[in-house]
């Protein structure tokens, strides 16, 4: 498998040797990988790419995937209603 093509969060374009980068300059646990990587702040919040990551570090590091900590979600500080982002069509 080529790493320079495998692609491990699609919402920010992160692949598998970004990842893997990362591990070896020290980055041991997925709150440190989101920080610089951007994984899990794209329109899927983590769903998808960070449970792959967490593999891919537990394999990496020999860590197993209950020894790591997932990063906390951080929701809006009040909800916004949806009629604030979406245009009427009428502004100048």
């Amino acid at each position: 498998m080529d790493s320079e093509k495998v692609i491990v969060c699609r919402c920010e374009d992160v692949l598998l040797s970004d990842v893997l980068r990362a591990i070896e300059r020290g980055y041991r646990d997925l709150e440190s990988i989101k920080r610089l990587l951007r994984v899990g702040m794209g329109s899927c919040q983590g769903r998808h790419c960070l449970p792959i990551i967490a593999r891919v570090l537990a394999k990496t590091t020999g860590l197993r995937i209950d020894e790591l900590n997932y990063p906390s979600s951080r929701p809006p500080l009040m909800p916004i209603q949806l009629k604030y982002f979406v245009s009427d069509g009428n502004e100048g």
